[in-house]
C-alpha cells in the first residue's frame, strides 16, 4: 500500500472516517444495550463468546484500535473489563465515555502522525489512519455477530441500518 500524504491522512479520517465512526457508535451501543442483563450469559454454540464478553470485546476493540492511531502503536497488555463493568449497561456507558475521548484525540492528531506506519501484531503494518476504519470495520462485524443472539436470548433487536421488525412493532403499537 502506498502512502498517502499526510494532507490526504488527515482528509480521508476527517471527512470520511471519524463521520462514519460517530454515526456507527451509538446504533453499536443500541445493539450492547438491547442485551438483558439477565441472559447476558447466552451464547448461541459453545465454542463461542457470550454475549456480555462479544460486547466487551466490540467496545473495548474498538476503542483499542482509536488509541493505537493516535499513540502510534497497539497496546494489548490488559484485554479483561475493569472490576466496574460487569453489565451490558457499564460495558455501554464506558465504551461510550472511551469512545468520546478517543475520537477527540483522532481530531487533533496532525497528518505527519496520521501517516506514521503502525504495525499490529505482525499481520498489518499500514498507515495509522488506516487503523480507525479498520477498527470500525471490526466493531460492525462483531455488532452483527451480536445483534444474531439477541431474538434467541429473548431481546428485542433494534434499527440498525434501518427500523427493525421490532422498532416497526413498537411504532405501531405505539400509533
Amino acid at each position: 500500500m502506498p502512502t498517502p500524504t499526510p494532507e490526504q491522512a488527515a482528509f480521508v479520517l476527517n471527512a470520511v472516517t471519524v463521520p462514519a465512526l460517530t454515526v456507527e457508535h451509538p446504533i453499536t451501543k443500541s445493539v450492547i444495550m438491547a442485551i438483558p442483563a439477565d441472559r447476558a450469559d447466552y451464547k448461541p454454540d459453545p465454542i463461542v463468546r457470550n454475549a456480555f464478553e462479544l460486547a466487551w470485546h466490540i467496545a473495548a476493540a474498538e476503542v483499542r484500535f482509536l488509541q493505537a492511531v493516535a499513540n502510534g502503536a497497539f497496546d494489548f497488555s490488559n484485554t479483561a473489563p475493569p472490576s466496574s463493568v460487569s453489565t451490558p449497561a457499564d460495558v455501554a456507558a464506558w465504551y461510550s465515555e472511551h469512545f468520546a475521548a478517543a475520537v477527540d484525540r483522532l481530531k487533533a492528531m496532525t497528518g505527519d502522525e496520521l501517516v506514521k506506519r503502525i504495525d499490529f501484531r505482525g499481520i498489518f503494518n499500514f498507515p495509522a489512519f488506516v487503523y480507525a476504519q479498520l477498527g470500525l470495520n471490526h466493531s460492525i462485524h462483531h455488532r452483527g455477530q451480536l445483534s444474531m443472539y439477541l431474538r434467541p436470548m429473548g431481546a428485542k433487536v433494534p434499527s440498525i441500518y434501518g427500523e427493525s421488525y421490532d422498532a416497526r412493532m413498537a411504532r405501531e403499537a405505539n400509533a
